[in-house]
Formats: structure tokens, C-alpha cells, sequence
């Protein structure tokens, strides 16, 4: 591995870039501050996401990938390269890149990741799903004969994935993930509480007392924002066990998806999902409850991944560390783009 090879897991809510020998070096939103009016960037990441729902009409605080999907190329690829400008101050020559994506993202939206890569000066860029990426990131070796069942639970998609022989055996990919939680958050205090609240308050109840099962101590969460009736500022507060209930289609959706990839998975590798169980990842898993639900619906056992949150960067950088000693890169890299000479 090149002392300048960099992975980024380019994710709905949060990018998060790694570089060798000094970890993660950026975790920020994947949010973006443009002014209308001139089309100039104002801002990205932390301070972008400060400005989301605060900004006079001219300037727009917005996040160019919804549900895993690039929703803005231009700002998507604005973003990438004011990152990886912060990041290969610290890195010498043109670094080599693996970037990780959701498994839904088309060719175009591959090429305008390697276009904003390209930009600022990589030499290779390389493509990896983010099921993979998180495999090995728990620290599977999927290079061999044995199924290894992942859901990665991010901010805008839930990837599963069946692998073996390095390669995806069986898949889905349904856009329900952190941000439904949070939008169902949104929903239930208009309705149940009369109070309108944006985004980021609904990720904070969402962190604080979200569950998706009856918790045995209640928490309880104050919430600000809007008054439905009087249009006036308003604080209430939320119990646990008020909300726990607003998440079951959620759950349920992701539940017949995972059944849907085993039935789709040959017999012979259902032993060792058994054995190993079904390892979550991705911040959208760490709801309280979640692996017990999917344990119950499914018929076998989940568990957490250790360094839940850091898998799907950690396991591309295992990825492009091992790149030049692989033979067949097609069934592991979904794409590998040559840049420069």
C-alpha cells in the first residue's frame, strides 16, 4: 500500500476519509452550502450542516446524495474535491483512491465520483460497494468458500449482502435507512405533539431515545421547534416508549429483505450464516433494539460489528491495501478507474 492511498466512504449522511498510517483523518456531514445567487460554495461538512434550515433565502444548505442516490452531481463533485483538498495536504504525490458507494449508484454517478477525484490530482481510483467494504472492515475474509450474510444500515440506503469467493452471491438494496427514521420522528411530533422540528432534532431524539422495542427503563428527550396551532417556539417532552412504535414498517421492510436474500442464497452457504450470524453495521444499526428484532423476524442471530460505525472506510482501505496482490479485481471492485499514467 502506497504511503498516500486514501479510502473514502462516500455516504449519505457522513463522508468519512482514511488515510495509511494515520486513520481517519475527516468525518464530516455529507452536506453542502452554495449561495444561489452567485453559484460560490460557502461551505461543507461540519460547517455546512450548522447552516442547514438557518440560511437567508439565497443560501442553500443541502445534501447532494438522498437514499443513495447522487441527487446533484455538481455539488456532489464540489464536495468530494473540497474533502479530499483538506486531506491531501497531509499525503505526498498522487495518491491512489478507493471509493466506497452504495450498491445502487448507476456508471454516471461512478463517473462523477471519479471525475472529482481526478480533479484534485489522484492517480488511481478504484470503486467499491459498500456491502464488501463492510465485510471486510468487521474483519471477514470473504475470499473464501464460506457465506458471510452483512446489512449495513447507512443514513440514506440498507445494503445486504450474501458474499463468498470474494464476490456478492446475493443482494438487496432498499432505500430505508436513517434518514426514514428520522423523517418518521418528524412526523410523529406533528402529529402526536403538534410540533413542527427540522432535521437535526429528530436526529438527536432519534440518538438520545430511539428504539425500535419497548425499552424496560424509559428515556425520556426534550424537543424544540414549531407550534402547529400558535405558529410560536415550543419545547415538549418525548418518551422512548411514545416512539418505539413509528419505526415497525421499517423494520419490517428490512426484515423481508434480508428473508428475500437468503431464499436467493445457495443452501450450501445458509450453514455458515448460522454459524457466524448476520453482522450489522452502519450508523442506522445502532437504533436500540434492532438486532433483537431482526433476530426474531429472521430465525438467526445478529450481532453488532465491532467499530460499528468506522467498518465500511476501514474495509476499503483493507481493500486497496490488497489490490496489487489480487489477480481478479472484477469480482471485489465493482469499477477500477485508471487516471493518470
Amino acid at each position: 500500500m502506497f504511503n498516500s492511498d486514501i479510502s473514502i466512504d462516500l455516504g449519505t449522511a457522513t463522508v468519512q476519509v482514511y488515510i495509511k498510517n494515520k486513520g481517519i483523518v475527516l468525518s464530516e456531514p455529507t452536506v453542502i452550502a452554495v449561495n444561489t445567487d452567485t453559484n460560490e460554495v460557502r461551505a461543507a461538512g461540519d460547517a455546512a450542516l450548522e447552516m442547514l434550515g438557518r440560511t437567508p433565502p439565497n443560501i442553500q444548505a443541502v445534501r447532494p446524495l438522498h437514499d443513495g442516490v447522487i441527487s446533484s452531481f455538481t455539488l456532489a463533485k464540489e464536495m468530494i474535491k473540497i474533502f479530499l483538498r483538506r486531506v491531501l495536504s497531509r499525503t505526498a504525490g498522487h495518491p491512489r483512491i478507493m471509493m466506497c458507494v452504495p450498491s445502487g449508484v448507476t456508471d454516471v454517478e461512478q463517473r462523477a465520483v471519479i471525475e472529482a477525484a481526478r480533479e484534485v490530482g489522484a492517480r488511481d481510483v478504484y470503486i467499491i460497494e459498500e456491502p464488501v467494504a463492510a465485510a471486510l472492515g468487521a474483519g471477514f475474509d470473504i475470499s473464501r468458500a464460506h457465506g458471510t450474510l452483512v446489512v449495513d444500515i447507512g443514513g440514506g440506503t440498507t445494503d445486504i449482502a450474501v458474499m463468498s469467493l470474494g464476490g456478492i452471491v446475493a443482494s438487496r438494496s432498499l432505500k430505508i435507512a436513517g434518514d426514514e427514521f428520522n423523517e418518521a420522528i418528524e412526523r410523529y411530533m406533528r402529529r402526536a405533539c403538534n410540533l413542527y422540528i427540522g432535521p437535526r432534532t429528530a436526529e438527536r431524539i432519534k440518538r438520545e431515545i430511539g428504539s425500535v422495542v419497548k425499552r424496560e427503563n424509559e428515556l425520556f428527550c426534550e424537543a424544540k421547534g414549531l407550534c402547529v396551532i400558535t405558529g410560536l417556539p415550543r419545547a415538549v417532552t418525548v418518551s422512548s416508549n411514545d416512539i418505539y412504535g413509528i419505526f415497525d414498517d421499517f423494520v419490517y421492510n428490512i426484515t423481508e429483505r434480508i428473508k428475500e436474500t437468503l431464499e436467493d442464497t445457495p443452501p450450501e452457504l445458509h450453514g455458515d450464516i448460522m454459524e457466524d450470524g448476520i453482522i450489522l453495521t452502519g450508523g442506522g444499526s445502532l437504533i436500540y433494539g434492532l438486532d433483537a428484532k431482526i433476530e426474531e423476524a429472521v430465525g438467526v442471530k445478529c450481532r453488532r460489528a465491532d467499530d460499528i460505525i468506522n467498518c465500511v472506510v476501514k474495509g476499503a482501505a483493507k481493500a486497496l491495501e490488497s489490490v496489487d496482490t489480487i489477480t481478479d479485481t472484477t469480482h471485489i471492485f465493482h469499477k477500477k478507474a485508471y487516471i493518470r499514467d
